[in-house]
């Protein structure tokens, strides 16, 4: 057992004879651990930036209510009426009528060539 961790602490296993095989493992797991940080730093940037998207809808969603209740409150008959005193123009004390307009139904071909 001694021999065998005190040959691990030398670093034997790198330079024997079949060291190639040993080389090629470790250069092996080198590139697997890169390539997984790689990848978990993609996935945070994604993560972050899909936190910023949801918080940026919060934010526009929350404007949009803002501007249609404005936008709702504009709308109203008595902000109307008030804005329209300022340049002398009144709302109507007479209710407004609708006017219908009877079209004359047209007569088809068939119709027309057997009267």
């Amino acid at each position: 057992m001694k021999n065998g961790v005190y040959s691990i602490l030398k670093a034997r296993f790198l330079v024997n004879e079949d060291a190639t095989k040993n080389w090629r493992f470790i250069v092996f797991l080198i590139v697997l651990a890169i390539l997984m940080i790689a990848n978990e730093h993609r996935y945070d940037e994604k993560i972050f930036k899909i936190a910023e998207l949801a918080n940026e809808v919060k934010e526009l969603r929350s404007e949009f209510v803002d501007k249609r209740s404005e936008l709702m409150k504009l709308k109203m008959e008595s902000t109307v009426s008030e804005k329209m005193k300022e340049r002398k123009i009144f709302p109507s004390s007479v209710p407004p009528q609708k006017i219908e307009v009877i079209k004359p139904i047209e007569k088809s071909f068939f119709q027309k060539i057997w009267q």
